[in-house]
């Protein structure tokens, strides 16, 4: 499968939300691609602790398109990626995920016996805090940002969907009995039916700063 050659910065830059789609269908190599590449993002701990739900059957795109209150996105994009986050994975067996940082070298023995311990007290601290849904969903936020990137590498375009009704969602795609499970986003793919201009964004003045909130950002400059 050739894809074209863009930069992380030109998919940053290129990157537009697209709400119209053609109904031509995502190929099933460049959803492989996609979701390889979602997996690949970063997670706290390594837990992993988000999953990816590729829904391409009319049925589901219509439950979808209910549940996001008749948004266009699900009922044209042939795919939708909703992306779940897994608060309570953490205290499920990752036995599997050390084994493989072992083998790859990534890890010491030594490692992931302090890391598999520290993990778990950090969770522990979490679930005290009511913290344990925000991480997974951060974890799977970063994935579906991964996912956005890599479809604009390949031609493809997506929109983050985040007005949806959770309950609905779940019911959807089999989990409306599982409480242990949180809806993250939902990402419709294809091909687009409509050009989208970049609408600017504000002057860096306004968003970044130096050190602390409020103070302005420094500029380097030549003398």
């Amino acid at each position: 499968m050739t894809h074209p050659t863009m930069s992380v910065a030109e998919a940053i830059l290129t990157r537009r939300t697209v709400r119209h789609y053609r109904p031509d269908p995502v190929p099933a190599a460049a959803l492989d691609r996609l979701v390889a590449l979602a997996i690949e993002a970063p997670t706290s701990w390594n837990l992993q602790d988000r999953s990816i739900v590729a829904v391409t059957s009319d049925e589901v795109r219509k439950n979808l398109a209910l549940a996001t209150g008749g948004q266009p996105q699900p009922q044209e994009a042939p795919l939708l990626l909703v992306f779940v986050a897994e608060p309570a994975s953490w205290r499920d067996d990752h036995s599997d995920v050390h084994e493989q940082a072992l083998r790859k070298g990534a890890w010491s023995e030594e490692f992931a016996t302090m890391f598999s311990a520290a993990a778990h007290a950090f969770q522990e601290d979490l679930e005290e805090r009511g913290l344990l849904r925000e991480y997974a969903v951060k974890d799977a936020m970063i994935a579906a940002t991964y996912v956005m990137l890599a479809a604009t590498e390949m031609g493809l375009a997506t929109s983050p969907m985040n007005g949806w009704d959770e309950l609905q969602v779940k019911q959807a795609i089999g989990i409306g009995d599982r409480d242990d499970l949180a809806i993250a986003l939902l990402v419709s793919v294809g091909y687009p039916a409509e050009e989208r201009r970049h609408p600017g964004r504000r002057g860096r003045e306004r968003n970044v700063f130096h050190e602390s909130y409020g103070s302005p950002g420094k500029t380097a400059r030549a003398d």
